[in-house]
């Protein structure tokens, strides 16, 4: 499978969970880790820009607090600046969209989901 450097919506392959981390990767090898890092929140949807709307939501399955997923995908072309966006599960079981920011995917190896924060290294 090739795995280039950019990415796009439209080119996610898929979001899975694990147990723990394994080799980091960077958006340029094509996958990174995204971490929940609250006390009590569980992130239901993640959701990336790249300028030409918004992907599906890349969750398969619900991130509980201190879990964290690998994000992979696959493509050759598009921008490396992505907006991506957070829904948490909200008190009457729908999902509560956080505020949007800025990612470099081809730089990201994890993205921290934090309680009042999101960043990415």
């Amino acid at each position: 499978m090739k795995l280039g450097k950019f990415l796009t919506a439209a080119a996610l392959c898929g979001l899975f969970n694990v147990g723990t981390v394994f080799a980091q990767g960077t958006g340029a090898e094509g996958y990174f880790q995204i971490h929940n890092n609250t006390d009590q929140n569980t992130v239901v949807g993640f959701y990336t820009n790249d300028g030409s709307g918004w992907s599906d939501n890349w969750l398969s399955n619900r991130l509980k607090p201190g879990e964290n997923a690998r994000a992979t995908f696959t493509a050759n072309t598009g921008p490396c600046e992505q907006t991506f966006q957070v829904g948490w599960l909200g008190t009457d079981g729908g999902e509560v969209l956080d505020d949007p920011i800025s990612i470099d995917i081809c730089k990201a190896s994890n993205v921290y989901l934090d309680d009042n924060e999101m960043y990415y290294d």
